[in-house]
């Protein structure tokens, strides 16, 4: 794969990718986490997933090849540049999304006018010099004050890759961008939730990271509309149980503080805290305390057992 562009590295978070959406023009989604894939309590009307887990240069079970598939009618771009996956898995899952179930918005749709007709070596390559995807990408770049070697080769067990899942036609696909082409992964017997079906494949998945570094993100239609449609509809046809709209009052209050929490989380992200760290550290000089603090921290750190999270 290319660095070219160089696009950097984000975060797993929901955050993030809601800005992302945002930041593409799209309308009418959400992006949850994932806490237990054994209740679809929260994500029942997911309309898609996106898997985080740590590559291992392979990223599927050797004693069951893969079931590739022609794109056909699936959108589907290969990735070709490095640490753009994020962005990779989300729009591979966004543009195989039913049109009524959200708005694009027009760099999105004119991104698949444009590629409808390439193949998905190509679409990888138009996505990775398309300008408005990557500078929406690389808005959560941290700022540097310092000189990075983009050359310096990461080590194996660094790398994360993100794969998206969608149910297109009776089937759930995994749509990985260093495969060749879309895999489906199982059929979906008919009466039955496509999470009935993907939700164990992907929960074998995380038990084989033994590290437990992997995180599941779902798409699913934006919380905040669905209940402001709803508050709309009460003032039409008031409910017999006025504790109902008290309920969802709450429920949009609610969505609204999650959304500025969001917000607000994704602008520290990007602050750069060097400068004033910086600064701190030279005053802590100035005034002959600095050894003192150094010495302190490094008791501390040798006193706390090592984390395992990612």
């Amino acid at each position: 794969m290319s660095d070219t562009g160089n696009w950097c590295l984000i975060e797993s978070d929901p955050g993030i990718f809601n800005e992302l959406m945002s930041g593409f023009g799209v309308d009418g989604l959400d992006c949850i986490e994932v806490y237990d894939t054994r209740s679809t309590d929260s994500f029942n009307d997911a309309l898609g997933l996106i898997f985080l887990f740590k590559w291992d240069g392979n990223g599927q079970d050797a004693s069951q090849p893969p079931n590739y598939t022609e794109s056909g009618s699936i959108f589907f771009a290969k990735q070709v540049i490095t640490n753009a996956c994020a962005t990779q898995a989300l729009i591979n899952v966004l543009l195989n999304l039913p049109p009524a179930s959200l708005k694009l918005g027009d760099t999105l749709t004119d991104f698949k006018s444009f590629v409808s007709d390439f193949d998905s070596q190509m679409k990888g390559t138009a996505l990775a010099n398309c300008d408005k995807l990557r500078l929406a990408h690389n808005s959560f770049a941290r700022p540097q004050v310092f000189e990075v070697d983009l050359n310096k080769s990461c080590k194996p067990e660094d790398i994360y890759h993100y794969v998206g899942f969608v149910p297109i036609n009776g089937a759930v696909y995994e749509l990985d961008g260093l495969k060749p082409n879309p895999i489906r992964v199982a059929s979906v017997p008919g009466g039955a939730s496509w999470l009935d079906v993907i939700l164990p494949i992907i929960t074998k998945r995380m038990s084989e990271c033994t590290d437990g570094r992997f995180n599941l993100m779902a798409l699913v239609p934006s919380r905040l509309q669905m209940y402001e449609a709803r508050a709309a509809e009460y003032l039409i046809n008031p409910p017999a149980d006025k504790d109902l709209i008290g309920q969802n009052e709450y429920c949009i209050f609610a969505e609204r503080a999650r959304i500025a929490e969001q917000r607000s989380e994704n602008n520290r992200r990007r602050h750069n805290y060097l400068p004033f760290i910086i600064e701190l550290l030279k005053v802590l000089a100035e005034n002959n305390l600095l050894t003192d603090v150094v010495h302190r921290a490094k008791e501390r750190s040798q006193s706390v057992q090592p984390s395992t999270k990612a």
